[in-house]
């Protein structure tokens, strides 16, 4: 189980990210701090014992529990607000201006560009490779 530090406060909420269904059995898990797998597989039992309840109860959390996602933000632990949010204010001081929307998309297709070279340089590796013939045993 994870350790919280003092005055920190965790909420429960659905796990968009590692959802199969609703996220509830993610958000479950990550709350208090279980295996995803375990809780997902407790979770199926309880569906098998008691269908209607379990049925009535998955339905209900997934409307009820607020959904959360963690692909929209850069920083773990900085959830208050969006990473453009926070980029357009550390790039953008009172004295420059603000980028053109023409500006905006070249930077955004550099850094897409420089993540496809990195991308093309790990599947055209031997190490990729290598791995790829050692999962087929």
């Amino acid at each position: 189980m994870s350790t919280m530090g003092e005055g920190t406060r965790r909420s429960f909420y659905r796990d968009t990210d590692r959802a199969v269904l609703g996220g509830v059995c993610a958000g479950l898990a990550g709350y208090l701090g279980f295996n995803l797998k375990m809780t997902r597989f407790l979770a199926f039992i309880t569906f098998l014992m008691a269908m209607p309840i379990a049925v009535i109860g998955y339905l209900a959390a997934v409307f009820l529990i607020p959904a959360e996602s963690h692909r929209d933000f850069a920083v773990a632990g900085e959830r208050d607000e969006p990473p453009r949010k926070r980029r357009r204010c550390r790039e953008h001081s009172a004295d420059t201006p603000a980028p053109s929307g023409a500006e905006e998309i070249d930077r955004r297709c550099s850094t897409l560009d420089e993540r496809l070279i990195r991308l093309e340089k790990h599947v055209t590796s031997r190490r990729f490779q290598l791995d790829q013939e050692l999962s087929k045993l």
